[in-house]
Order: structure tokens, then C-alpha cells, then sequence
């Protein structure tokens, strides 16, 4: 291992410590580079030893497969942030280890809209980029401008919104992430409105309020399957009779059927049965395929 690596190793990994799900094996290397400098150094070494590399968020929607991951999986730890004023508009440069939800609090108190509607959205910002975070009425779609890239572990790069092709939690990023070397989200910038912040701070209590309620307790990467078109995951694996149905220490939430509950000792093995078992039971009752939209290494 070279003493030269400008960024930790890791080595053998439990990725449970890094899943919101604390579930999984282990990795061989686990880094987090914090600057494109770091990130490019790590790509060329993985390249050298002929490791595979993965980059992850914050593992809000990531679970590991209990036989781990023979090679590199690193987490982008930026979180610098600039903001540029124009009158009654503004741009925002946020690097992606930064929290959506945290950011969005930060801007609103500012007096800044545009993010509001990501109170209480777990993980960070290059993960919200890759997946086209939403929810309550706003996505990273409608407020992204364009996104900081690093290409092959070596090339900087902006891509626009349109470049991104985003649909329902979509993109072409998340389409490119088997590639060898997969791209990495180095930044985003947003657009925003200016707003009265005590109105934009009364909204965020009541979307924090209404996501509090809807949520299950305990350790889950949220909603697991993407909402087919004009119904809801959680609605299907309900009416498929799955609610509280239980695999080891996983459960198929009794509160939110779309989620999935390690109740301390789960395995990823019994989170993937309570995955297979929806699938199978929905598309043997409705017809329905559900689409991961967590992502499984």
C-alpha cells in the first residue's frame, strides 16, 4: 500500500457502519476523500492494484451483500458551499458529502427557497444528484442547474441538468454506476428564490412533522421500491398481505409497507428475502414488477 495515498485506508470494512440499514459485509478498502485531488489520487491507485471502485453517499439507500465487496468503496466527504446572490434569485455551489437536509435548513433560515421540500431527507447531496431526490411536491430535477463530475477517476467536469436526463428517480449517473470506474458527483449548483424565512421555517416543521409521523422507527434505508406509475409500493406490498411479515431480525414495517426494519441482528441476506419475497407476491397478485430504489453492492 503506498504511504503516498493522500487519503485513509480503510481496511476490511464492516459497511454496516456505513448503511442506515446496519446491515452488510465488509469491504476490502473503505476511504473518504474530501477534494477532487483526494478522490482523483484514489481512483489511480484502485486503478493500479486492479480493484474494483465504488463510490457511495452517505448509505441512507445502500445495502451490502453479507459476503462483502472485494475491492474499494469510498464515500466523498466535501461539504464546502458558496452562494451567489442576483437580486431575488441565487445560485448555490454545494459539494455532494454535504446534508440535503441540513443545507435546505441552512438556506431557508436564510431566507432562501428552492430546497425547502428536502427537510428530513436522509444522506447528502452528490446521492440526492445520482437518484433525483423528491418529495413533498419538490426533486433535485426542478432546482438543479448543473452538477461537477469527476469522469474516469481523472477528468473534471460540468454536466448540465438536461445532460443528466433525469425521469422518477432516475439519471444517467445511476445508469453509469457499474461502469469500471464509475462517476463521481463532486458538486451541484442550485437555483433558488428569495423567501420570508419564517414562512419557509413554518413549512419545513410541517414536512418534518407529517415525515415523523409517516416513518417507522428503527434502522431502514426508507423506501425501498420506487412508486410504480399511479400507485405506490407500500399500498401493493400492504394489499399482498406483507405487513410485519419477518425474516431473522428484518421486518416489512407495520406502519409503511415500503419499508424495511432491521430490528438489531438482521442480516443482508434477510433483507434481501423480504425484498424477493414483495416482488414475488406483488407481481403474482397485481401484475406488478417493483423497481429497487435502494441499491444493493
Amino acid at each position: 500500500m503506498p504511504v503516498a495515498l493522500p487519503v485513509t485506508l480503510y481496511p476490511d470494512e464492516p459497511m454496516a457502519r456505513h448503511s442506515s440499514w446496519r446491515a452488510g459485509g465488509t469491504v476490502r478498502y473503505y476511504a473518504e476523500p474530501a477534494t477532487p485531488d483526494e478522490a482523483i489520487a484514489l481512483a489511480a491507485w484502485a486503478r493500479e492494484q486492479q480493484l474494483p471502485l465504488i463510490w457511495i453517499g452517505r448509505g441512507t439507500n445502500l445495502l451490502v451483500h453479507d459476503k462483502g465487496f472485494d475491492g474499494v468503496i469510498a464515500a466523498y466527504r466535501g461539504q464546502r458551499w458558496e452562494l451567489i446572490e442576483h437580486g431575488e434569485t441565487a445560485e448555490v455551489w454545494i459539494e455532494a458529502g454535504a446534508p440535503m437536509a441540513g443545507t435546505a435548513r441552512r438556506l431557508a433560515a436564510m431566507g432562501w427557497a428552492g430546497l425547502e421540500w428536502a427537510e428530513g431527507l436522509p444522506g447528502a447531496v452528490g446521492g440526492a444528484i445520482v437518484g433525483n431526490a423528491g418529495c413533498y411536491g419538490g426533486s433535485v430535477a426542478e432546482v438543479l442547474i448543473a452538477a461537477d463530475l469527476l469522469l474516469n477517476g481523472s477528468e473534471c467536469v460540468e454536466w448540465s441538468v438536461h445532460d443528466l436526463a433525469y425521469t422518477y428517480r432516475e439519471s444517467v449517473l445511476k445508469q453509469l454506476l457499474h461502469a469500471d470506474i464509475p462517476p463521481l458527483v463532486l458538486a451541484g449548483r442550485f437555483r433558488l428564490q428569495r423567501g420570508d424565512p419564517a414562512a419557509l421555517t413554518a413549512r419545513m416543521k410541517a414536512i418534518a412533522a407529517e415525515r415523523k409521523q409517516k416513518t417507522p422507527a428503527g434502522s431502514s434505508c426508507g423506501s425501498v421500491f420506487k412508486n410504480p406509475a399511479g400507485d405506490f409500493a407500500g399500498r401493493l406490498i400492504e394489499a399482498a398481505g406483507l405487513k410485519g411479515v419477518r425474516i431473522g431480525d428484518a421486518e416489512i414495517s407495520t406502519l409503511h409497507a415500503n419499508y424495511i426494519i432491521n430490528h438489531g441482528q438482521a442480516r443482508a441476506a434477510d433483507i434481501l428475502a423480504l425484498i424477493d419475497l414483495a416482488r414475488t407476491k406483488v407481481a403474482e397478485q397485481f401484475g406488478i414488477t417493483l423497481q429497487l430504489e435502494v441499491r444493493i453492492i
